[in-house]
This record gives C-alpha cells, sequence and structure tokens, in this order.
C-alpha cells in the first residue's frame, strides 16, 4: 500500500509552503528560473523555491524584465519549474497580466502548473525589475481588488498569495504600508513591500506588520541592504529570497568560461568552476532514464 506521503513515482511528497512558515525562523529561498536552476537548488537541499521572473525572462526571452513577457511564456516555465523539482515554489505572477479577469485566469493557471504560490504587484503595466527605475503604481483600491480576485481564484488556502507594492520608490514608504495594509485586508497570506532603502526602513516594515508574514526581497546589488535570513528573521520576517544569486553568478561563470574558449580556443581553464559530464548527467536524471531503459528492452545493443 502507497504511503501517503509518497507520490507514485516513490518521491516523498514536499510539504506546504504555509506549513513551512509555521517553523521558527526566516525561510530562505533560492531563485530559480530554469530547469537547471530548479534542479541543483533541489538538490542543494531547499526544501522550497522562489521562480525569478527577472531570471525567467532573461534566460527564455534574453531581454530586460520590463513587461514585455506575456502569460503563456511565464505560465510554460512554472510547468518546467513544477517538473524539474519535487518541492514548492513561489512563482512571480507579475501584474496578473491584465485587468481582475486576467489575474482570475493567471491564479487559476499558476496553481494548475504546479506553483504553491504566486506573486502579484501593483504596478502599472509595462512592469519593471523592483529594484530598477521609473516604476509607477495603479490606484490602491485595484490594486487591492486584484488580490481580492486572487484570494477567490485560487483553489484552496494551501496556494499562497504573496501581494506586493512597489508605492515604496513611487510614493513613499508611508504609502506603501497603507497598500500592504489594504492587501492584508483583501486576503493576502503575506505582505511583500518591495525595496525598502535603509535598515531602519526594513525594521519599520517588520514593526508595522508584527505577526503577518512578510518578505523580504535581497538582491545583490539592490536598493535594499544585503541581509541574511537570520538576520531578517530577526527582525521579524519570515520569508528571504535571492532571486539573483543564482542567474548573476551563471552569467558570471559563462563569461570565464566563453571568454576562454574564445581566446584560448579550449572551455577549461577557466577560472569558472563547471560540473564534471558524468555529475550534470545524473543531476539531470540520466540514471531513470537508462532504468526505465533497461526495464522496457532499450538498454545498449551494441555488439562487443
Amino acid at each position: 500500500m502507497q504511503n501517503k506521503n509518497e507520490r507514485e513515482d516513490g518521491l516523498a511528497q514536499p510539504a506546504h509552503l504555509r506549513a513551512l512558515l509555521q517553523r521558527d525562523g526566516c525561510l530562505a529561498l533560492p531563485g530559480v528560473y530554469d530547469g537547471i536552476s530548479a534542479r541543483v537548488a533541489a538538490a542543494t537541499g531547499f526544501e522550497a523555491l522562489y521562480m525569478t521572473g527577472y531570471g525567467v525572462v532573461a534566460s527564455a526571452l534574453g531581454v530586460a524584465d520590463a513587461g514585455t513577457a506575456t502569460f503563456t511564456e511565464m505560465l510554460d516555465r512554472v510547468r518546467c519549474i513544477a517538473g524539474a523539482a519535487n518541492l514548492p515554489f513561489i512563482a512571480d505572477g507579475d501584474t496578473g497580466y491584465g485587468g481582475l479577469l486576467n489575474v482570475d485566469r493567471t491564479v487559476r493557471g499558476y496553481a494548475a502548473a504546479g506553483a504553491s504560490g504566486i506573486q502579484l504587484e501593483d504596478q502599472e503595466f509595462p512592469k519593471k525589475c523592483g529594484h530598477t527605475e521609473f516604476r509607477r503604481v495603479i490606484p490602491a483600491a485595484d490594486a487591492a481588488a486584484k488580490i481580492r480576485v486572487s484570494v477567490e481564484a485560487r483553489p484552496n488556502s494551501d496556494f499562497l498569495i504573496v501581494a506586493r507594492t512597489d508605492a515604496r520608490y513611487a510614493e513613499g514608504l508611508d504609502a506603501a504600508l497603507r497598500r500592504a495594509e489594504l492587501f492584508l485586508e483583501a486576503g493576502a497570506d503575506v505582505l511583500f513591500v518591495e525595496s525598502p532603502e535603509s535598515l531602519e526602513e526594513l525594521r519599520r516594515v517588520a514593526e508595522t506588520f508584527k505577526g503577518a508574514t512578510l518578505l523580504a526581497n535581497m538582491v545583490e546589488g539592490g536598493r535594499t541592504p544585503y541581509l541574511s535570513a537570520s538576520e531578517l528573521g530577526a527582525m521579524g520576517f519570515k520569508i528571504a529570497i535571492y532571486p539573483g544569486s543564482g542567474f548573476l553568478t551563471a552569467a558570471g561563470a559563462l563569461q570565464k568560461v566563453y571568454g576562454r574558449l574564445k581566446s584560448a580556443g579550449i572551455g577549461t581553464g577557466s577560472e569558472a568552476p563547471m560540473m564534471a559530464f558524468s555529475d550534470m548527467n545524473t543531476l539531470m536524471g540520466f540514471p531513470a532514464v537508462h532504468a526505465f531503459e533497461k526495464r522496457h528492452g532499450l538498454s545498449d545493443s551494441r555488439k562487443d
């Protein structure tokens, strides 16, 4: 008889995000953006992930995170990450890709595709990365309506609604805090005040919403002081996302190895760490492929 905590493929079912957030401390979520990053994060031992919009747009489209990605393009990456890693994850849903009907469709689509929660923000369309310039926000009442619709559209309460406001940049911290209060009243599970610009502002967010589930966005070189999950937990935050750590490192490593290939005509010997081909095969699941082929009589047919 199958254990209730196992899937049909024998893997243990991941804990719900809501259950993880009931633990003490601050949950650190690595930013993943494709199948490789999701598998590496899972193999490293993380219990939950964050699908970064910047990383998805950069890796899938090769352009800036400035509102050019569509719902269907982002949904494709939600499916990819859900399939690559047997872990719960919050997925960046940008502005919901339109009006209230679009928000409804986006939430239902992300949930059906395998996400465990969605992040929705109050920027005007086209939106931009939350640590860049020239961001504007929609009226607060319209933003709160999007959160109410998202709560109504989700399949159950285990699917988390992360409500983000970019009003700190556009209108100041006081306005951002007022919006976060509206989002909490609208039913948001997690409050995300984007880009506080000092330790004092981070502390003020935490003190204003004591008892609420708060998320902090840690971007290397961004507008917010860069802190560890334990430091944020001591302030009162429950989730710390590190969306850029993976793709910034990957891009830096590619610069080095491609530079080496261009200058020396060979890919090895650069300063960039390189995973062994055999380890990459294991990471991506070739042992399971080989076991499947052997089970179905498709094993190596080469003659001695």
